[in-house]
Protein backbone atom coordinates (compact mmCIF):
# COMPACT_ATOMS: atom_id res chain seq x y z
CA UNK A 1 0.00 0.00 0.00
CA UNK A 2 1.32 3.35 -1.04
CA UNK A 3 1.83 5.57 1.65
CA UNK A 4 0.12 9.15 1.00
CA UNK A 5 -0.33 12.37 2.39
CA UNK A 6 -3.32 13.77 0.61
CA UNK A 7 -5.76 10.84 1.62
CA UNK A 8 -5.32 9.16 4.81
CA UNK A 9 -7.46 5.57 3.75
CA UNK A 10 -6.70 4.17 7.64
CA UNK A 11 -7.87 7.07 9.09
CA UNK A 12 -11.09 7.74 6.96
CA UNK A 13 -11.90 3.68 7.43
CA UNK A 14 -11.85 4.39 11.33
CA UNK A 15 -13.98 7.48 11.27
CA UNK A 16 -16.55 5.45 9.13
CA UNK A 17 -16.45 2.29 12.02
CA UNK A 18 -16.75 5.19 14.45
CA UNK A 19 -19.66 6.14 13.10
CA UNK A 20 -21.46 3.15 13.15
CA UNK A 21 -20.28 2.22 16.58
CA UNK A 22 -21.72 5.51 17.59
CA UNK A 23 -24.52 4.75 15.47
CA UNK A 24 -24.87 1.23 17.70
CA UNK A 25 -24.36 2.79 21.08
CA UNK A 26 -27.00 5.56 20.41
CA UNK A 27 -29.82 2.73 19.08
CA UNK A 28 -28.62 0.59 22.25
CA UNK A 29 -29.40 3.72 24.51
CA UNK A 30 -32.74 4.81 22.70
CA UNK A 31 -33.72 1.16 23.34
CA UNK A 32 -32.68 0.77 27.12
CA UNK A 33 -34.22 4.36 27.71
CA UNK A 34 -37.65 3.70 25.85
CA UNK A 35 -37.86 0.31 26.62
CA UNK A 36 -38.85 -0.76 23.07
CA UNK A 37 -37.25 -2.41 20.92
CA UNK A 38 -38.61 -0.47 17.41
CA UNK A 39 -38.25 2.94 18.18
CA UNK A 40 -39.07 4.21 14.10
CA UNK A 41 -40.34 2.36 11.22
CA UNK A 42 -37.02 2.02 9.80
CA UNK A 43 -36.07 -0.42 12.97
CA UNK A 44 -38.52 -2.94 11.66
CA UNK A 45 -40.98 -2.31 9.07
CA UNK A 46 -42.54 -5.46 9.13
CA UNK A 47 -42.80 -6.09 12.76
CA UNK A 48 -43.94 -2.47 13.51
CA UNK A 49 -47.12 -3.28 10.85
CA UNK A 50 -47.91 -6.27 13.08
CA UNK A 51 -47.27 -4.62 16.53
CA UNK A 52 -49.18 -2.03 15.56
CA UNK A 53 -52.25 -4.36 14.63
CA UNK A 54 -51.88 -5.90 18.10
CA UNK A 55 -51.70 -2.60 19.67
CA UNK A 56 -54.84 -1.76 17.69
CA UNK A 57 -56.76 -5.00 18.79
CA UNK A 58 -56.32 -4.18 21.80
CA UNK A 59 -57.66 -0.94 21.99
CA UNK A 60 -60.58 -2.34 20.72
CA UNK A 61 -60.88 -5.18 23.26
CA UNK A 62 -60.46 -2.83 26.42
CA UNK A 63 -62.71 -0.52 24.97
CA UNK A 64 -65.02 -3.78 24.01
CA UNK A 65 -64.88 -4.70 27.81
CA UNK A 66 -66.43 -1.40 29.05
CA UNK A 67 -68.98 -1.58 26.61
CA UNK A 68 -69.95 -4.87 27.56
CA UNK A 69 -69.46 -3.79 31.33
CA UNK A 70 -71.62 -1.19 30.58
CA UNK A 71 -74.41 -3.31 29.32
CA UNK A 72 -73.88 -6.08 32.33
CA UNK A 73 -75.16 -3.19 34.43
CA UNK A 74 -78.40 -2.41 32.24
CA UNK A 75 -79.39 -5.82 32.19
CA UNK A 76 -78.63 -6.35 36.15
CA UNK A 77 -80.86 -2.78 36.54
CA UNK A 78 -83.89 -4.74 34.59
CA UNK A 79 -82.56 -7.71 35.74
CA UNK A 80 -83.25 -6.51 39.73
CA UNK A 81 -86.98 -4.16 38.19
CA UNK A 82 -88.25 -7.68 37.43
CA UNK A 83 -87.43 -9.33 40.14
CA UNK A 84 -89.45 -6.88 42.08
CA UNK A 85 -92.53 -7.34 39.37
CA UNK A 86 -92.16 -11.30 40.57
CA UNK A 87 -92.44 -9.90 43.84
CA UNK A 88 -95.75 -8.35 42.96
CA UNK A 89 -97.34 -11.03 41.39
CA UNK A 90 -96.92 -12.84 44.07
CA UNK A 91 -98.35 -10.76 46.33
CA UNK A 92 -101.57 -10.45 43.51
CA UNK A 93 -101.89 -14.34 43.86
CA UNK A 94 -102.19 -13.90 47.70
CA UNK A 95 -104.82 -11.60 47.87
CA UNK A 96 -106.41 -13.57 44.94
CA UNK A 97 -106.53 -16.97 46.86
CA UNK A 98 -107.54 -15.03 49.83
CA UNK A 99 -110.94 -13.66 48.09
CA UNK A 100 -111.53 -17.14 46.19
CA UNK A 101 -112.09 -18.81 49.81
CA UNK A 102 -115.93 -18.80 50.46
CA UNK A 103 -114.97 -18.71 54.25
CA UNK A 104 -113.38 -15.50 53.35
CA UNK A 105 -115.93 -12.89 55.73
CA UNK A 106 -114.37 -9.76 54.91
CA UNK A 107 -115.11 -7.11 51.97
CA UNK A 108 -113.92 -8.46 48.36
CA UNK A 109 -113.83 -4.75 47.39
CA UNK A 110 -110.68 -4.39 49.97
CA UNK A 111 -108.65 -6.62 48.75
CA UNK A 112 -109.66 -5.44 44.99
CA UNK A 113 -108.38 -1.76 45.63
CA UNK A 114 -104.68 -3.23 46.64
CA UNK A 115 -105.13 -5.57 43.65
CA UNK A 116 -105.49 -2.43 40.99
CA UNK A 117 -103.18 -0.51 42.54
CA UNK A 118 -100.54 -3.20 42.10
CA UNK A 119 -101.57 -3.94 38.65
CA UNK A 120 -100.84 -0.33 38.19
CA UNK A 121 -97.44 -0.42 40.22
CA UNK A 122 -96.39 -3.43 37.78
CA UNK A 123 -96.81 -0.77 35.08
CA UNK A 124 -95.10 2.11 36.42
CA UNK A 125 -92.10 -0.33 37.02
CA UNK A 126 -91.96 -1.83 34.01
CA UNK A 127 -91.73 1.87 32.47
CA UNK A 128 -89.62 2.44 34.41
CA UNK A 129 -86.90 -0.24 33.94
CA UNK A 130 -87.69 0.33 29.76
CA UNK A 131 -89.41 -2.66 29.55
CA UNK A 132 -93.11 -1.45 28.26
CA UNK A 133 -94.45 -1.18 24.97
CA UNK A 134 -92.40 1.72 23.76
CA UNK A 135 -88.98 0.88 26.37
CA UNK A 136 -85.98 2.02 26.06
CA UNK A 137 -84.77 -1.68 26.08
CA UNK A 138 -87.58 -2.98 24.44
CA UNK A 139 -85.71 -3.86 21.51
CA UNK A 140 -82.75 -6.02 20.20
CA UNK A 141 -79.58 -4.71 22.03
CA UNK A 142 -76.22 -4.54 20.47
CA UNK A 143 -72.70 -4.69 22.58
CA UNK A 144 -70.26 -3.80 20.72
CA UNK A 145 -67.32 -6.13 22.59
CA UNK A 146 -64.41 -6.61 19.70
CA UNK A 147 -62.45 -9.20 18.90
CA UNK A 148 -64.09 -10.65 15.85
CA UNK A 149 -61.89 -9.39 13.68
CA UNK A 150 -63.07 -8.80 9.74
CA UNK A 151 -66.14 -10.25 11.12
CA UNK A 152 -68.52 -7.93 12.31
CA UNK A 153 -71.04 -10.08 13.69
CA UNK A 154 -68.78 -11.51 15.88
CA UNK A 155 -67.70 -8.42 17.61
CA UNK A 156 -70.92 -7.74 19.15
CA UNK A 157 -72.92 -9.54 21.89
CA UNK A 158 -76.72 -9.33 20.93
CA UNK A 159 -79.81 -9.48 23.75
CA UNK A 160 -83.51 -9.86 22.40
CA UNK A 161 -85.87 -8.01 24.22
CA UNK A 162 -87.95 -6.55 21.47
CA UNK A 163 -91.55 -7.58 20.59
CA UNK A 164 -94.71 -8.09 22.72
CA UNK A 165 -93.00 -11.20 24.30
CA UNK A 166 -90.93 -9.59 26.27
CA UNK A 167 -93.06 -6.31 27.82
CA UNK A 168 -93.80 -6.63 30.84
CA UNK A 169 -96.80 -4.35 31.55
CA UNK A 170 -100.25 -5.55 33.19
CA UNK A 171 -101.53 -5.94 30.05
CA UNK A 172 -98.88 -8.37 28.01
CA UNK A 173 -98.57 -10.34 31.44
CA UNK A 174 -102.35 -11.21 30.42
CA UNK A 175 -103.63 -9.28 32.94
CA UNK A 176 -106.03 -6.75 31.82
CA UNK A 177 -109.52 -6.97 32.89
CA UNK A 178 -108.69 -8.92 36.46
CA UNK A 179 -110.42 -8.06 39.36
CA UNK A 180 -110.84 -10.43 42.65
CA UNK A 181 -113.87 -8.64 44.16
CA UNK A 182 -116.83 -9.22 41.77
CA UNK A 183 -118.27 -12.83 41.32
CA UNK A 184 -119.52 -13.72 38.12
CA UNK A 185 -122.53 -12.98 35.85
CA UNK A 186 -125.55 -15.64 35.82
CA UNK A 187 -127.40 -16.06 32.22
CA UNK A 188 -130.33 -14.01 32.34
CA UNK A 189 -133.26 -16.75 31.73
CA UNK A 190 -131.64 -19.57 33.23
CA UNK A 191 -133.90 -21.50 35.79
CA UNK A 192 -131.93 -24.64 36.18
CA UNK A 193 -130.00 -25.02 39.34
CA UNK A 194 -127.13 -27.18 39.99
CA UNK A 195 -126.95 -27.44 43.74
CA UNK A 196 -127.94 -30.05 45.51
CA UNK A 197 -129.85 -31.64 42.31
CA UNK A 198 -129.83 -35.63 42.17
CA UNK A 199 -129.80 -37.28 39.01
CA UNK A 200 -127.84 -36.56 35.98
CA UNK A 201 -127.13 -33.75 33.78
CA UNK A 202 -127.14 -35.15 30.16
CA UNK A 203 -127.33 -33.48 26.82
CA UNK A 204 -125.63 -31.23 24.42
CA UNK A 205 -124.88 -27.31 25.03
CA UNK A 206 -123.46 -24.54 22.65
CA UNK A 207 -121.88 -21.82 23.82
CA UNK A 208 -121.05 -18.76 21.61
CA UNK A 209 -119.07 -16.46 23.49
CA UNK A 210 -117.96 -12.67 21.85
CA UNK A 211 -114.98 -11.98 23.63
CA UNK A 212 -111.75 -10.05 23.79
CA UNK A 213 -108.93 -12.52 23.99
CA UNK A 214 -105.12 -12.55 22.95
CA UNK A 215 -105.63 -8.80 22.06
CA UNK A 216 -108.57 -9.40 19.93
CA UNK A 217 -111.74 -10.06 19.27
CA UNK A 218 -113.30 -13.31 18.79
CA UNK A 219 -116.10 -14.62 18.50
CA UNK A 220 -115.93 -18.68 20.09
CA UNK A 221 -118.65 -21.08 20.03
CA UNK A 222 -118.29 -24.17 22.71
CA UNK A 223 -119.76 -27.03 21.97
CA UNK A 224 -120.07 -29.95 24.16
CA UNK A 225 -121.72 -33.20 25.59
CA UNK A 226 -121.81 -34.09 28.64
CA UNK A 227 -123.05 -37.02 31.52
CA UNK A 228 -122.07 -35.68 34.67
CA UNK A 229 -123.52 -37.08 37.92
CA UNK A 230 -123.70 -33.28 39.89
CA UNK A 231 -124.03 -30.21 38.83
CA UNK A 232 -120.23 -29.63 40.10
CA UNK A 233 -118.75 -32.35 37.89
CA UNK A 234 -120.83 -30.74 35.03
CA UNK A 235 -119.31 -27.19 35.57
CA UNK A 236 -115.96 -28.83 35.90
CA UNK A 237 -116.40 -30.62 32.31
CA UNK A 238 -117.54 -27.31 31.08
CA UNK A 239 -114.29 -25.84 32.42
CA UNK A 240 -112.10 -28.19 30.62
CA UNK A 241 -113.81 -26.40 27.50
CA UNK A 242 -113.35 -23.09 28.60
CA UNK A 243 -109.61 -23.15 30.29
CA UNK A 244 -107.63 -21.67 27.02
CA UNK A 245 -109.62 -18.80 26.65
CA UNK A 246 -109.22 -17.29 30.53
CA UNK A 247 -113.22 -17.83 31.12
CA UNK A 248 -114.21 -19.97 34.24
CA UNK A 249 -117.69 -21.41 35.24
CA UNK A 250 -118.32 -22.24 38.72
CA UNK A 251 -121.91 -22.13 40.66
CA UNK A 252 -123.10 -19.31 42.33
CA UNK A 253 -125.25 -18.24 45.24
CA UNK A 254 -128.65 -18.62 43.59
CA UNK A 255 -127.51 -22.16 42.65
CA UNK A 256 -127.69 -21.14 38.80
CA UNK A 257 -124.62 -20.88 36.55
CA UNK A 258 -121.89 -18.22 36.63
CA UNK A 259 -119.34 -17.43 34.50
CA UNK A 260 -116.58 -15.21 34.64
CA UNK A 261 -113.39 -13.78 32.73
CA UNK A 262 -110.65 -11.42 33.20
CA UNK A 263 -111.40 -10.42 29.45
CA UNK A 264 -114.38 -8.91 28.59
CA UNK A 265 -116.56 -11.15 26.88
CA UNK A 266 -120.70 -11.77 26.05
CA UNK A 267 -122.40 -14.81 25.79
CA UNK A 268 -125.38 -16.96 24.50
CA UNK A 269 -126.69 -19.86 25.46
CA UNK A 270 -128.21 -23.09 23.68
CA UNK A 271 -128.66 -26.33 25.43
CA UNK A 272 -131.02 -29.01 26.02
CA UNK A 273 -133.83 -28.71 28.45
CA UNK A 274 -132.64 -31.06 31.38
CA UNK A 275 -128.82 -29.67 30.65
CA UNK A 276 -126.49 -26.82 32.10
CA UNK A 277 -128.90 -23.60 30.78
CA UNK A 278 -132.22 -23.37 29.63
CA UNK A 279 -132.69 -22.44 25.82
CA UNK A 280 -131.77 -18.79 24.61
CA UNK A 281 -130.05 -17.44 27.58
CA UNK A 282 -127.48 -14.44 27.41
CA UNK A 283 -125.14 -12.61 29.24
CA UNK A 284 -123.79 -9.10 27.78
CA UNK A 285 -121.13 -8.99 31.14
CA UNK A 286 -118.87 -10.46 32.83
CA UNK A 287 -117.10 -9.14 36.42
CA UNK A 288 -115.86 -6.45 35.43
CA UNK A 289 -118.10 -3.69 34.73
CA UNK A 290 -120.86 -2.95 32.09
CA UNK A 291 -122.36 -0.99 29.42
CA UNK A 292 -124.34 -1.64 26.63
CA UNK A 293 -124.12 1.68 25.18
CA UNK A 294 -126.79 1.88 22.25
CA UNK A 295 -130.46 1.72 23.06
CA UNK A 296 -130.75 0.56 19.88
CA UNK A 297 -128.70 -2.19 17.41
CA UNK A 298 -125.95 -0.39 16.58
CA UNK A 299 -125.65 0.80 12.48
CA UNK A 300 -122.78 1.62 10.36
CA UNK A 301 -121.44 4.70 9.95
CA UNK A 302 -122.57 5.54 5.65
CA UNK A 303 -121.26 8.43 3.71
CA UNK A 304 -121.09 11.84 5.41
CA UNK A 305 -122.36 10.09 8.99
CA UNK A 306 -120.02 10.18 11.86
CA UNK A 307 -120.55 10.30 15.83
CA UNK A 308 -118.21 11.26 18.28
CA UNK A 309 -117.95 9.52 22.18
CA UNK A 310 -116.04 9.86 24.44
CA UNK A 311 -114.96 7.05 27.63
CA UNK A 312 -113.48 8.50 30.69
CA UNK A 313 -110.97 6.15 32.99
CA UNK A 314 -108.81 7.11 36.06
CA UNK A 315 -106.06 7.15 33.01
CA UNK A 316 -107.74 9.96 31.18
CA UNK A 317 -110.05 10.92 28.36
CA UNK A 318 -110.00 9.11 25.13
CA UNK A 319 -112.04 10.07 21.87
CA UNK A 320 -113.90 7.94 19.55
CA UNK A 321 -114.61 9.33 16.58
CA UNK A 322 -117.20 7.01 14.29
CA UNK A 323 -116.74 7.50 10.64
CA UNK A 324 -118.01 5.13 7.61
CA UNK A 325 -113.95 4.75 7.05
CA UNK A 326 -113.47 2.98 10.08
CA UNK A 327 -117.40 2.31 11.82
CA UNK A 328 -119.41 0.90 8.58
CA UNK A 329 -119.77 -2.37 10.07
CA UNK A 330 -119.95 -3.17 13.77
CA UNK A 331 -117.35 -5.15 13.21
CA UNK A 332 -115.36 -2.53 12.12
CA UNK A 333 -116.54 -0.08 14.67
CA UNK A 334 -114.86 -2.83 17.57
CA UNK A 335 -111.79 -3.16 16.06
CA UNK A 336 -111.42 0.90 15.92
CA UNK A 337 -112.83 1.29 19.34
CA UNK A 338 -110.28 -1.44 20.96
CA UNK A 339 -107.68 -0.02 19.31
CA UNK A 340 -108.54 3.97 20.40
CA UNK A 341 -108.81 2.50 23.75
CA UNK A 342 -105.59 0.39 24.18
CA UNK A 343 -103.87 1.06 27.31
CA UNK A 344 -107.23 2.20 29.45
CA UNK A 345 -108.32 -0.65 30.66
CA UNK A 346 -111.64 -0.42 28.84
CA UNK A 347 -112.66 -3.13 26.01
CA UNK A 348 -115.29 -3.14 23.50
CA UNK A 349 -117.06 -6.03 22.07
CA UNK A 350 -120.39 -7.32 20.78
CA UNK A 351 -123.38 -8.18 22.82
CA UNK A 352 -124.49 -11.64 23.13
CA UNK A 353 -126.85 -11.04 19.90
CA UNK A 354 -124.39 -9.66 17.99
CA UNK A 355 -126.19 -6.43 17.11
CA UNK A 356 -124.83 -3.80 19.73
CA UNK A 357 -121.64 -2.43 21.44
CA UNK A 358 -120.86 -3.74 25.20
CA UNK A 359 -118.30 -1.51 26.64
CA UNK A 360 -116.14 -3.35 29.61
CA UNK A 361 -113.50 -2.81 32.17
CA UNK A 362 -112.74 -3.91 35.20
CA UNK A 363 -112.74 -0.20 37.00
CA UNK A 364 -114.81 2.38 37.24
CA UNK A 365 -115.58 4.27 33.86
CA UNK A 366 -118.05 6.56 32.25
CA UNK A 367 -118.67 7.34 28.31
CA UNK A 368 -121.01 9.34 26.45
CA UNK A 369 -121.64 10.22 22.96
CA UNK A 370 -121.22 13.93 22.28
CA UNK A 371 -122.06 14.30 18.75
CA UNK A 372 -123.99 12.62 15.73
CA UNK A 373 -124.19 13.34 12.38
CA UNK A 374 -126.40 11.98 10.00
CA UNK A 375 -129.37 9.13 9.90
CA UNK A 376 -126.69 5.92 11.80
CA UNK A 377 -127.61 4.89 14.80
CA UNK A 378 -124.16 4.54 16.24
CA UNK A 379 -124.06 4.51 20.03
CA UNK A 380 -127.24 6.65 19.20
CA UNK A 381 -126.60 10.28 20.96
CA UNK A 382 -127.08 11.17 24.55
CA UNK A 383 -126.80 7.84 25.98
CA UNK A 384 -124.45 7.76 28.95
CA UNK A 385 -123.24 5.07 31.53
CA UNK A 386 -121.99 7.02 34.08
CA UNK A 387 -119.31 5.45 36.50
CA UNK A 388 -121.06 2.57 37.65
CA UNK A 389 -120.07 0.92 40.99
CA UNK A 390 -119.58 -2.84 41.38
CA UNK A 391 -122.93 -4.75 41.92
CA UNK A 392 -121.17 -8.59 42.07
CA UNK A 393 -118.46 -8.08 44.94
CA UNK A 394 -120.33 -8.80 48.11
CA UNK A 395 -121.87 -11.98 46.36
CA UNK A 396 -119.65 -13.63 48.43
CA UNK A 397 -118.45 -15.59 45.07
CA UNK A 398 -114.70 -16.20 44.45
CA UNK A 399 -114.88 -17.38 40.96
CA UNK A 400 -113.67 -13.91 39.81
CA UNK A 401 -110.34 -14.40 42.35
CA UNK A 402 -109.79 -18.08 40.81
CA UNK A 403 -109.82 -16.82 37.24
CA UNK A 404 -107.19 -14.24 38.60
CA UNK A 405 -105.44 -17.18 39.95
CA UNK A 406 -104.90 -18.69 36.45
CA UNK A 407 -104.18 -15.42 34.75
CA UNK A 408 -101.59 -15.06 37.74
CA UNK A 409 -99.92 -18.42 37.13
CA UNK A 410 -99.51 -17.56 33.20
CA UNK A 411 -98.08 -14.36 34.11
CA UNK A 412 -95.79 -15.27 36.33
CA UNK A 413 -94.48 -17.64 33.44
CA UNK A 414 -94.12 -15.88 30.56
CA UNK A 415 -92.25 -12.98 33.52
CA UNK A 416 -89.83 -15.76 34.24
CA UNK A 417 -89.57 -16.29 30.40
CA UNK A 418 -88.32 -12.87 30.09
CA UNK A 419 -85.90 -13.16 33.44
CA UNK A 420 -84.66 -15.81 31.46
CA UNK A 421 -83.96 -14.42 28.64
CA UNK A 422 -82.28 -10.66 30.69
CA UNK A 423 -80.17 -14.09 32.56
CA UNK A 424 -79.22 -15.64 29.59
CA UNK A 425 -78.04 -11.80 28.01
CA UNK A 426 -75.76 -11.22 31.25
CA UNK A 427 -73.89 -14.79 30.90
CA UNK A 428 -73.34 -14.26 27.42
CA UNK A 429 -71.78 -10.54 28.19
CA UNK A 430 -69.74 -11.87 31.30
CA UNK A 431 -68.53 -15.00 29.05
CA UNK A 432 -68.03 -11.81 26.58
CA UNK A 433 -65.74 -10.13 29.26
CA UNK A 434 -63.76 -13.03 30.16
CA UNK A 435 -62.40 -13.79 26.66
CA UNK A 436 -61.92 -10.39 25.63
CA UNK A 437 -59.48 -10.08 28.67
CA UNK A 438 -58.19 -13.16 27.37
CA UNK A 439 -57.62 -11.54 24.07
CA UNK A 440 -56.21 -8.61 25.31
CA UNK A 441 -53.20 -10.39 27.21
CA UNK A 442 -52.87 -12.93 24.25
CA UNK A 443 -52.30 -9.87 21.70
CA UNK A 444 -50.67 -7.74 24.06
CA UNK A 445 -47.96 -10.32 25.03
CA UNK A 446 -47.34 -10.78 20.93
CA UNK A 447 -46.87 -7.03 20.47
CA UNK A 448 -44.41 -7.02 23.14
CA UNK A 449 -42.62 -9.91 21.95
CA UNK A 450 -42.21 -8.01 18.63
CA UNK A 451 -42.13 -4.35 19.71
CA UNK A 452 -40.14 -4.33 23.40
CA UNK A 453 -36.78 -4.32 23.77
CA UNK A 454 -34.51 -7.23 25.87
CA UNK A 455 -33.07 -5.40 28.73
CA UNK A 456 -30.38 -8.21 29.31
CA UNK A 457 -29.53 -8.23 25.17
CA UNK A 458 -29.43 -4.22 25.39
CA UNK A 459 -27.80 -4.05 28.43
CA UNK A 460 -24.94 -6.21 26.64
CA UNK A 461 -25.26 -4.42 23.39
CA UNK A 462 -24.52 -1.08 25.15
CA UNK A 463 -21.17 -2.61 26.79
CA UNK A 464 -19.89 -3.77 23.15
CA UNK A 465 -20.88 -0.54 21.80
CA UNK A 466 -18.74 1.27 24.31
CA UNK A 467 -15.89 -0.78 23.85
CA UNK A 468 -15.82 -0.68 20.08
CA UNK A 469 -16.41 3.50 20.10
CA UNK A 470 -12.96 3.42 22.85
CA UNK A 471 -11.50 1.40 20.34
CA UNK A 472 -12.61 2.92 17.24
CA UNK A 473 -11.30 6.37 18.93
CA UNK A 474 -7.98 4.58 19.69
CA UNK A 475 -7.54 3.47 16.13
CA UNK A 476 -8.39 6.54 14.55
CA UNK A 477 -5.59 8.25 16.72
CA UNK A 478 -3.11 6.23 15.40
CA UNK A 479 -4.27 6.49 11.70
CA UNK A 480 -4.22 10.32 12.12
CA UNK A 481 -0.73 9.75 13.15
CA UNK A 482 0.90 7.50 10.35
CA UNK A 483 1.56 10.66 7.80
CA UNK A 484 4.03 12.26 10.16
CA UNK A 485 6.12 9.14 9.58
CA UNK A 486 6.44 10.48 5.79
CA UNK A 487 8.17 13.37 7.63
CA UNK A 488 11.39 11.21 8.00
CA UNK A 489 11.90 10.20 4.83
CA UNK A 490 12.21 13.89 4.17
CA UNK A 491 14.75 14.41 6.27
CA UNK A 492 18.76 14.59 5.48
Amino acid sequence: MAISINTNVNALIAQENLRVNSDFQGRTIQRLTSGYRINSSGDDAAGLAVANKFRSDTAELMQGVRNANDGLSQLQIIDGGLNNISKMLDRLKTLATQSASVTFTGKRETLNNEYQALLNEIDRQAANIGLDSNGTFNKVIDVYTGGGGETQANSKVSVDLSGDSNVVTYDKLGLSGTNIAAGGVSLTGNNVRLDNVAGTFSGDATLTFHMYHNNQNSTVAITYTHDAASGQEAVQKLNEQLSDYGIAASIGGDGKLRLNSGVAFSVSVAAAADSIATDSVSADANTSLNSVMAEADFVGMGAGESETALVTTQKGTYTLALTQANAATIGAAVSYINQQLGGSGVYAITNAAGTRISLQSAEEFSASVVANVGAGVGFKAGTSTGAVAYTAASSGDGSAAEAAIKKITAAVEQLGTVQGRVGTGQNKLQYAIALAQSQISGFSAAESRIRDADVAEEAANLTKAQVMQQASIAAMAQANAAPQAVLSLLRG
